[in-house]
């Protein structure tokens, strides 16, 4: 299974979800919590920026733009949905799920 379409799709909404989450009602309640969603986040979006450059040159110029396409589309679909009090959570676990997946893949 190619894992290069999941991981963009988690990395883009990890690091989404940390961008909407603007209010301090969507944030952790603790200040080390916050900092780790931020810097995990943060590394999301690099990560994903990295892996969409990589994939230009590595992949089927087909499947990077699906995987962008994709990754765009799960954004609006988080969106959509408007903020819940669980999106810290579930940044923070598509975001390391997503590096997880990318650095396999780009050392694999």
């Amino acid at each position: 299974m190619d894992l290069y379409l999941p991981a963009m799709m988690l990395l883009s909404g990890g690091a989404f979800i940390h961008n909407r989450s603007t209010v301090p009602e969507l944030r952790p309640a603790s200040e080390a919590a916050d900092t780790v969603w931020k810097l995990l986040a943060r590394f999301a979006f690099f990560l994903w920026l990295g892996l969409l450059v990589w994939g230009i040159y590595q992949r089927p110029l087909m499947a990077v733009l699906v995987a962008f396409i994709l990754s765009l589309a799960l954004n609006v679909v988080i969106a959509s949905r408007g903020a819940r009090p669980f999106w810290p959570g579930l940044s923070m676990g598509m975001s390391a799920i997503g590096a997880g997946l990318a650095i396999y893949l780009l050392l694999g």
